[in-house]
C-alpha cells in the first residue's frame, strides 16, 4: 500500500485571492503596511500565527495571536464575496479520481488551513469520502515540522518510504524530507519550481494529469 498526501492551498485549490485579501486587511487593521503579494504568497502553508510572525520578522506574541483571530473573523465575511472564492485548479478533480480508483493508494491532506476551513473546502467539492486522513493547523505544529505527514502515515498504516507529499511550497518539501517521505512539487502554485527543488523535491510536475505517473516514478527509484 502507498499513501499520497496533498497540500491544499496552491496545490489542490487556487485560494490566492481570498488569502491575500485576508492578510492585507489584518495587517492594516493592526497598523502594518502589507508586503508585496509575492512575499505573502511565499508564506502560505504555514499556520497563521507562524505566517504573521514570519511576515513581521518576530516571534509569535499576543498581538500576532490577536491578528490571527481578526483574520478568521474577516474570513467569514470574505466567504460571502463571489469573486474571492477558491476554485479547484484545472485537472485536479480528474487526477484525484484516477488515484482514488487505485486500490493500493490511500489519499490524505496535510494543510496549514484550520480544521473548519478544510472541512468547508472538502464539502464544497464533494470530497467527503476521498481522503483517509486529514491534518490541519488545529491538529499539528506548523509545517515544516513532520508531524502532519507522520500522523497521516500512522492512520493509513503506510510506511514513510511508500508515501509521497505533494505541494507547492518549500515548507511542503522540507516537511517531506524531515518525515523521510518522497516529495513531489507542483509548478502551478505560489512558489517557483526552483525553490521547491532546492528544498528537497524529488520531481516537479507542470500539470495535475502528470501526478499519477510521477508518483510511480519517484516511488520506484
Amino acid at each position: 500500500m502507498r499513501l499520497v498526501i496533498f497540500d491544499a492551498d496552491g496545490t489542490l485549490i487556487n485560494s490566492q485571492a481570498i488569502i491575500l485579501e485576508g492578510l492585507n486587511l489584518s495587517l492594516r487593521e493592526f497598523g502594518y503596511q502589507p508586503p508585496s503579494d509575492q512575499a505573502m504568497l511565499a508564506t502560505i502553508g504555514l499556520t497563521l500565527d507562524v505566517l504573521f510572525a514570519k511576515l513581521l520578522d518576530r516571534p509569535v506574541d499576543d498581538e500576532i495571536r490577536a491578528m490571527v483571530l481578526y483574520y478568521k473573523r474577516c474570513a467569514v465575511d470574505l466567504l460571502k464575496v463571489p469573486e474571492l472564492q477558491s476554485q479547484l485548479f484545472e485537472g485536479i478533480d480528474e487526477m484525484l479520481e484516477i488515484l482514488a480508483s487505485q486500490p493500493e493508494t490511500f489519499l490524505a491532506i496535510a494543510t496549514g488551513k484550520s480544521r473548519r476551513g478544510l472541512t468547508r473546502m472538502i464539502e464544497a467539492f464533494g470530497y467527503e469520502d476521498k481522503f483517509i486522513a486529514l491534518r490541519t493547523s488545529d491538529d499539528c505544529p506548523s509545517k515544516p515540522h513532520p508531524a502532519m505527514i507522520l500522523e497521516c502515515c500512522e492512520i493509513a498504516g503506510c510506511d514513510s518510504s511508500q508515501t509521497v507529499m505533494i505541494g507547492d511550497s518549500n515548507y511542503d518539501m522540507q516537511m517531506a524530507v524531515q518525515a523521510g517521505t518522497k516529495a513531489l512539487g507542483v509548478s502551478w502554485g505560489y512558489q517557483p519550481a526552483e525553490r521547491l527543488l532546492q528544498s528537497g523535491a524529488d520531481a516537479i510536475v507542470d500539470q495535475p494529469v502528470n501526478i499519477p505517473d510521477a508518483i510511480n516514478q519517484i516511488l520506484d527509484r
